[in-house]
């Protein structure tokens, strides 16, 4: 195990860049010490390298979204969309804090967020490639899959022997590279404050990815520690976590122009796809998986009307899918528009003759695209039954049941021997997956989906559908949607594990228990584990494949831009980036231009008094008489609310601080425009944008919508 040297360069970025584009590991970015500086930085780039020191030590992850300390006491900035489960786990049809938000005044207010809430603290990043690629070298397929496996878990179990951290083993360049990543992990994460929805998420998802935007997108929870300073469970014995480091934040905002970066965990990227993945993607599975999203989404709200606990209990969810589908409508519309796919082409066409004419680049990457591609034609021949069988697999009960039988299978082996998520470490999470269904799950809204989605399932040939799922439920030649209905409404009625107590029982019972059961979601999962086992196989054997081929294609492709110095970052993979930019405006057509700033005169203009444009009274109030308090933007002649940026992010950023030259905080990222959608998987530099919210619209609403006195005085606000 080789310990990153900070100030060392990384033979994979290569000058000059190319715009603002580019994820890249705080490592990297002594190497770009001259792009940053002429961006606009002020603080030493050399300093981003340092994880434990200022401004790094303050970022955090939320494990899916991004946040950050802006306290000595623990307090945490996040996105209202980040912390929308824990506010919609807090709420009833009687107490909806989505709807009227939530302010704690003192400490013993706050609310525990929703069960599996965490806040992590990368510690220390180690490159641990040696160790996987000596215990996986000369294997194939299955073998190699599992090798790869057991040298990450004895990393990982040997990196937790630290007590208080979560450690995982993260490849970069489709596995090209591996390193280890040491996190603190804060078990004790409460709700502190989140402004009504009407504010948090004006325009929903009718302004989702457009600008202008309106959009109060943030929120506050507050992490807790057992009086030691350790990580520990919730009790009400524990104290405010107390960070070594946390963010000043400027009660100004931005100007047009400033530099800006953003610290964070973005989730994943696409960048260094081949042509037929990316073809396939684009004009196979995002359209037909579009679909079916659409349908799932109208059952839910056709199930749980507005205003009903049911919807309370989904509106997280439904948020997800809603974000989901439009995400894939704007790709598939901006990929119909573009280059995409030729510039592939073009690029393994060039790739394949460069090799030809360097001979000792030939011999050391031989056929990988090719090799490459033609485990991507396997991998697409399957994806019509994974999509067939996606819904009936979201199932929760059947899934509940599945997870559960497997754990006491896994048990029977020695701890180092299970399966990822069933080991030891995984225990708390796990259980605390099923005291979350409490909130986030409804018996006729699973019903309703499930018999809706069967018939999809049905039509796959015998052979590509569960043999043991079949019978059970009884699907025959012929589907019977009546009789499968009425299987289902059985199952339902007799089934104990909608009941909490249920669930966490079965963690402990044996695998003969399981067996002797009649619960009849219990049975489903005896009856069909051994089948879904064989293809979990299947599926692993491909993957180690995968492991092997594309190191090998992205090890070709980065030569070859090393060889055109054109800029060399990972695709995201969830693990601690930079980016940085500038504010800016951009023309999303001919004719059009959208300046960089959104203002409060924007919400009372949007405001109909229905959702998702009902503004509160008070707010709009405020607007009308112009009492823009200590946040007055003089060039605007009004308190800025959203900013557009060059920044390059992606999903998982969400969250991330917004940071000017001196690594002050200054908003919030939250979003991107519709244009820069497809950068998941493609970047250009004109149509680029992300949206942030500004920390002046923070503190304002902080400040004169919902009286938050006590947060503005815990944190260190400077102009």
């Amino acid at each position: 195990m080789k310990k990153i040297l900070i100030t060392a360069a990384l033979s994979l970025a290569v000058s000059p860049l190319m715009a603002d584009e580019g994820m890249w590991q705080p490592h990297q970015l002594p190497t770009i010490k001259k792009q940053l500086k002429d961006a606009g930085i002020k603080i030493n780039p050399n300093k981003l390298t340092e994880l434990t020191e200022f401004p790094m030590g303050a970022v955090i992850s939320l494990g899916g979204c991004t946040a950050s300390f802006l306290s000595p006491k623990g307090l945490v900035a996040t996105n209202h969309h980040c912390a929308y489960g824990s506010i919609q786990f807090n709420s009833t049809a009687e107490n909806n804090l989505l709807d009227k938000g939530f302010l704690a005044e003192d400490l013993s207010q706050e609310l525990p967020a929703a069960p599996g809430s965490r806040v992590y603290v990368t510690v220390n990043v180690s490159d641990v490639t040696s160790n996987v690629n000596a215990a996986s070298a000369e294997l194939s397929g299955l073998e190699r899959y599992k090798a790869i496996e057991n040298t990450e878990k004895a990393l990982v179990a040997e990196c937790e022997q630290d007590a208080g951290h979560r450690c995982n083993v993260v490849s970069f360049h489709g596995g090209l590279e591996y390193y280890l990543i040491k996190q603190l992990e804060i078990k004790d994460v409460r709700l502190v404050y989140a402004p009504s929805s009407h504010i948090g998420k004006y325009g929903g998802d009718v302004d989702n990815w457009m600008w202008p935007r309106h959009t109060g997108d943030f929120a506050f929870y507050r992490a807790y520690v057992d009086k030691d300073g350790n990580p520990a469970e919730y009790s009400e014995d524990n104290v405010p976590y107390e960070p070594e480091h946390y963010l000043k934040v400027n009660k100004d905002g931005v100007d047009k122009g400033d530099f800006v970066m953003v610290a964070g965990y973005p989730g994943s990227t696409n960048r260094y796809r081949t042509s037929a993945e990316v073809k396939n993607q684009f004009e196979w599975w995002y359209p037909t998986f579009r679909s079916t999203l659409q349908e799932y989404i109208s059952l839910i709200e056709e199930t749980a009307p507005e205003s009903t606990d049911a919807r309370v209990k989904y509106a997280s969810t439904l948020a997800g899918l809603n974000n989901a589908e439009k995400n894939w409508g704007s790709m598939i519309e901006s990929y119909a528009k573009g280059d995409l796919h030729a510039r592939k082409v073009a690029l393994e066409k060039n790739l394949k003759a460069w090799l030809k004419a360097n001979p000792k680049m030939q011999e050391k990457h031989g056929d990988a695209i090719d090799a490459l591609n033609a485990l991507i034609q396997e991998n697409i021949a399957e994806q019509e039954r994974t999509l067939r069988s996606w819904a009936i697999n979201r199932d929760t009960l059947t899934g509940t049941a599945a997870r559960l039988y497997r754990l006491a299978i896994e048990k029977q082996k020695p701890d180092a021997e299970r399966e990822p998520g069933y080991q030891e470490r995984d225990m708390v999470r796990f259980k605390e997956g099923l005291k979350s269904m409490e909130r986030r799950w409804d018996a006729e809204v699973e019903k309703a989906l499930l018999k809706h989605f069967a018939p999809m399932y049905a039509e796959l040939s015998a052979d590509q559908r569960l043999k043991s799922y079949d019978e059970f439920m009884g699907i025959g030649e012929t589907f019977d949607a009546e009789a499968f209905g009425k299987k289902v409404d059985a199952m339902y009625a007799k089934t104990k594990l909608n009941e909490l107590e249920t669930r966490l029982e079965w963690m402990e019972k044996s695998v003969e228990d399981f067996r002797q059961s009649d619960d009849p979601y219990i049975q489903l999962a005896v009856a069909t584990f051994d089948e879904k086992f064989e293809r979990e196989l299947e599926s692993k054997e491909r993957g180690g494949k995968f492991q092997e081929l594309r190191p090998q294609y992205m090890s070709a492709l980065i030569d070859y831009y090393k060889s055109q110095d054109k800029p060399v970052y990972a695709d995201a993979n969830s693990t601690l980036r930079v980016t940085y930019g500038n504010v800016k405006g951009y023309s999303p057509k001919d004719g059009l231009y959208a300046t960089p700033f959104t203002t409060l005169e924007g919400i009372a203009a949007k405001h109909t008094g229905e959702e998702p444009f009902n503004s509160p009274q008070k707010q709009l109030d405020l607007i009308k008489a112009k009492e823009f308090g200590d946040y007055l933007d003089k060039d605007l002649n009004s308190v800025q609310v959203n900013f557009l940026t060059t920044l390059d992010v992606t999903g998982g950023n969400s969250g991330s601080p917004t940071l000017n030259a001196d690594a002050e905080f200054v908003g919030l990222i939250f979003d991107g425009v519709y244009e820069s959608i497809i950068a998941d998987w493609d970047y250009n530099d004109d149509l680029n944008r992300s949206i942030h919210v500004s920390s002046a619209y923070m503190l304002w609403v902080m400040e004169h919508v919902d009286n938050a006195h006590n947060l503005i005085k815990e944190m260190k606000i400077v102009d």
